[in-house]
């Protein structure tokens, strides 16, 4: 449709150099046309202008003091993109690698995941280039105290409830909230994947790895099958990762391979979870590491390899782009029936296009990895209600909207004539809601 590829031109005009950004863009506008050529009024309203341009972009610079008395500066950033069905709800990334272009990207993809969980919460998304790798408490607490004391005055738990992301854990969150509460004098949910002593939730820890398992269990329903026997691929060894591999365990599944930044681990017999635990948790030491305790194990550099290690079942839960059409090609052709995204964006525009073509489930991050952020919206829920729910509780919940998202996305690809892709049905589902209440709402 011309209207949307003249967005879509608008969008790469406006924001130059920043191509996870246009990926994103292009990937939601592409599954929109038949919704476009049904709804009119969506482009008379000027939908995915306002759609595709954040409602407010904050830039703030992050000074701090290391342990030497040095002083060093970064910058931070908060993306509010939608608010039309909540308020703001994302993670906040502390990484060498982000600039305003990931954020964009991950605030973008946020509106929609956000509105498939059926929780009321807008797009956003936030972080910093700091990087935490190699820093003591002292210096993160420092660095984490400096970036909410900017960024405090653009928050709030009905405005935007941040969270965590890459580097961004419970101790960083535990520093943000101290230093937000001192500033505004308030105790309530306006960050999320807080401490359990202070308003967090059960589940939180290891809700998406939970939530992008119960979402491939539901692909793999529609294939009359299910975890049971099958070999499982999970990149990555980080909170994501590590509690995909628990759940997928947990339904009868063996997980054959992890990997991290450096390389990947191959062990026929089943990776031991403790051990992958006590190395990236404990020990903060590289999975490597792995292969010293368990004889049988295989230690390869480079992560893309792990994408050869023959499997029924691959979860990708590491970075954005890291499977590309060659590493799709060789999935498929070991025989592979099934691929969620645990992490945004893992698989490249290529490599999706090869999934769907030879049939294999496809689950999108926005879809499969939404699991985290509907426990953050769980959590909103308990602070706002002063109570805490038992584990057993949070877990019911979180599978229920998982169930619920993947059905949402399933029916929205069949309406629309693509049944069976989930990467439209996904987008299209999130999308209708967040247009229905844009119309709704008038020109704002």
């Amino acid at each position: 449709m011309n209207y949307i590829k003249a967005v879509y031109d608008q969008v790469k005009h406006r924001n130059p150099n920043e191509p996870e950004f246009h990926q994103a863009v292009e990937e939601v506008l592409e599954s929109l046309k038949p919704v476009f050529a049904k709804h009119p009024e969506f482009e008379n309203a000027g939908l995915l202008e306002r759609l595709c341009e954040p409602e407010r972009q904050i830039f703030f610079r992050v000074p701090w003091v290391d342990d030497r008395g040095k002083v060093h500066v970064n910058r931070g950033f908060r993306i509010q993109f939608n608010s039309a069905i909540g308020p703001y709800k994302g993670g906040l990334r502390f990484h060498p690698s982000v600039y305003i272009g990931i954020i964009k990207f991950l605030g973008f993809e946020q509106i929609f995941k956000n509105s498939l969980t059926g929780i009321m919460m807008g797009g956003g998304k936030g972080g910093s280039d700091f990087d935490p790798k190699g820093k003591s408490d002292g210096e993160v607490m420092r660095f984490c105290q400096s970036f909410i004391s900017e960024l405090y005055r653009h928050i709030g738990h009905q405005t935007d409830v941040p969270a965590g992301d890459i580097g961004v854990g419970g101790r960083e969150v535990g520093y943000m909230y101290g230093q937000w509460k001192k500033l505004t004098g308030q105790f309530n949910g306006v960050l999320t994947g807080k401490g359990l002593s202070f308003g967090g939730s059960l589940v939180r820890t290891e809700a998406t790895g939970y939530g992008c398992v119960y979402f491939t269990q539901e692909m793999l329903k529609d294939r009359k099958t299910s975890f049971d026997g099958k070999t499982v691929v999970v990149s990555g060894s980080g909170n994501v990762a590590i509690y995909a591999h628990q759940k997928a365990t947990q339904l009868g599944g063996k997980v054959v391979a992890m990997s991290d930044s450096n390389g990947f681990i191959y062990d026929p017999n089943g990776i031991n979870l403790e051990t992958v635990k006590q190395l990236k948790e404990v020990e903060r030491k590289r999975i490597s590491e792995y292969t010293k305790s368990h004889k049988g194990a295989q230690y390869q550099d480079g992560c893309a390899g792990i994408w050869k290690v023959k499997c029924d079942v691959a979860l990708p839960c590491a970075t954005q782009n890291e499977l590309n059409e060659e590493a799709a090609a060789e999935l498929v052709k070991n025989g592979c029936i099934a691929v969620a995204e645990g992490a945004n964006m893992p698989s490249t525009p290529d490599a999706v296009k090869i999934f769907l073509k030879n049939k294999v489930s496809f689950g999108p991050g926005k879809a499969a990895n939404a699991g985290g952020v509907a426990t953050s919206g769980l959590e909103m829920a308990q602070d706002s209600q002063w109570m805490n729910w038992s584990f057993a509780e949070t877990e019911e919940k979180l599978h229920k909207i998982m169930v619920n998202i993947h059905s949402s996305a399933k029916n929205a690809a069949e309406e629309y004539g693509t049944p069976g892709n989930l990467v439209n049905g996904a987008n299209i589902a999130g999308f209708m809601k967040v247009a229905q209440a844009m119309m709704a709402q008038g020109i704002v």
